[in-house]
């Protein structure tokens, strides 16, 4: 992703009102700068309207000094790379200025010596973060459901355990192994903690598998009944597993991409003025890589040598996860999730579920949606 807004910006220098009246009107994200300490940046469907009239507004006619502009190909292009200039611009009140909204996430606090789970918007360290999801009520409402499977506490309060505890409800109905009383070792409790972790991080798969094996292996015994009870366990996992959306997953191992249009490299005309257009042949492939975005990188069909698949198995093999700040993949997920839960969603959320299985197929189809008719054509 461009953190640091690696694209060079179009630039007008000491712009006049015939220069603001010959800006094209099309998507863009860009910045009006006064002198070298007051700047405005935002993001648009119509540059020049915008720009127009936030001069206008703002009564920069007499002291703007320059306009810089990057054209964007698609919606989810341009909140990226608004992200990346407000960053840049204001990196003191960026986060404010987007109105960007942490989504929630079911934490496990590994680092508490008896875990637990709660919802919370914030990444931290030491705990395994399964989301994010469209609201707090869904995260909600998921951890409650899913915790029926497993015996963790659900108290909130730091644990002092003793025999004399008064223990909970929870305890009481055999939902909770009662560390506040000492029933279980600490070892015994981080035992069920880790089956908790498995069971998020592999998307349910460890209990699923346990209840599929379960039911098969009484049926070989002609335990009717109990495999009766073990199927029904099995529906009952699915249908909360369900709950979650397909965006939903241990945010350490949320790998995905997403294929939008892309914008020609060539300028169609000498002036920088000028409308850059959609490229027929080329594509951005916007990849988030264990939580956190890269890109976009520009995938061109009409290249020879090699087929689809290969030229995206060479993408994917030179990926390396971004080394960054927790607070800064804390913002990238939040982008993720402002784009695929919004109304304004374009293209396809392409889930790697294995980054050494990825669907390059799925990948293809996608190229070729994107690109229509033509594309379809040169993919054969």
């Amino acid at each position: 992703m461009r953190n640091e807004v690696e694209t060079a910006p179009i630039e007008l220098n000491q712009p006049s009102e015939a220069d603001l009246a010959a800006l094209p009107d099309i998507a863009a994200v860009f910045v009006l700068r006064a002198g070298e300490r007051s700047a405005y940046a935002a993001r648009t469907t119509a540059l020049r309207r915008r720009v127009r009239r936030a001069v206008k507004l703002l009564g920069l006619g007499d002291v703007l000094t320059s306009i810089e502009y990057w054209p964007v190909a698609s919606a989810l292009e341009g909140s990226l790379l608004h992200y990346a200039v407000m960053r840049r611009v204001f990196p003191e009140q960026y986060l404010k200025l987007i109105r960007l909204r942490m989504p929630a996430y079911v934490k496990v606090t590994l680092g508490n010596a008896f875990p637990r789970t709660h919802v919370s918007a914030r990444l931290s360290s030491k705990a395994l973060h399964y989301g994010p999801f469209r609201s707090r009520a869904e995260a909600e409402n998921f951890e409650s459901q899913f915790l029926d499977f497993f015996q963790l506490r659900r108290c909130q309060e730091d644990l002092a355990p003793s025999p004399v505890h008064p223990g909970c409800i929870y305890g009481e109905m055999n939902m909770c192994l009662r560390p506040c009383q000492q029933v279980v070792s600490v070892e015994e409790y981080r035992s069920e903690a880790r089956r908790v972790v498995d069971f998020l991080s592999t998307n349910g798969a460890s209990l699923l598998a346990s209840a599929t094996a379960a039911r098969d292996r009484l049926s070989e015994e002609m335990n009717f009944e109990e495999a009766a009870r073990q199927h029904q366990r099995s529906e009952r996992i699915n249908a909360v597993l369900a709950l979650r959306g397909e965006l939903v997953r241990d945010v350490d191992r949320l790998c995905g991409v997403v294929v939008t249009p892309a914008l020609s490299v060539a300028a169609p005309c000498s002036s920088a003025l000028c409308a850059p257009a959609l490229c027929a042949q080329t594509v951005n492939l916007h990849f988030v890589w264990r939580g956190a975005w890269i890109g976009p990188v520009p995938f061109a069909v009409e290249q020879m040598g090699s087929s689809l698949d290969q030229r995206l198995r060479e993408i994917v093999d030179g990926i390396e996860t971004p080394r960054i700040s927790v607070q800064e993949r804390q913002e990238h997920l939040a982008l993720l999730a402002r784009w695929y839960y919004s109304s304004w969603r374009e293209g396809d959320w392409i889930a790697i579920d294995d980054p050494a299985r990825v669907p390059y197929r799925r990948i293809v189809r996608a190229v070729s949606k994107v690109l229509g008719g033509g594309a379809g054509r040169a993919l054969k």
